[in-house]
């Protein structure tokens, strides 16, 4: 049967993963977004519309600090539940969580 460390492991990785993933996302979505909200200036369009735009970009660029901090919590939680499993080193998902792991580091500093 199966450790069922693996299966944590599993779901952890995925979280990193996925948290990783939703960050640059939003970073995306906030230079798109900056740049409609540019354009809509110089083309001098009506207030309302404008606004609307600026309230979408200061939402996405909000969404960026919270993903930041799932994402570290994630990341913690992560190296420890990888630094309580040294013995399944061979096994592929612990290969992966490492993988993951290493990804993540990048966007947390």
């Amino acid at each position: 049967m199966a450790d069922p460390r693996i299966k944590t492991l599993k779901i952890k990785t995925g979280v990193v993963k996925r948290l990783t993933k939703e960050k640059l996302m939003y970073i995306l979505e906030t230079e798109q977004q900056q740049e409609k909200v540019e354009k809509l200036k110089k083309a001098g369009i009506d207030e309302n519309t404008f606004k609307k735009q600026e309230e979408v970009l200061r939402e996405s660029q909000m969404m960026i600090p919270d993903t930041q901090r799932r994402l570290k919590a994630a990341f913690e939680d992560l190296k420890s539940v990888i630094a309580d499993c040294e013995e399944l080193k061979e096994e592929q998902d612990y290969l992966n969580a490492q993988k993951f792991l290493a990804e993540a580091e990048k966007e947390i500093n």
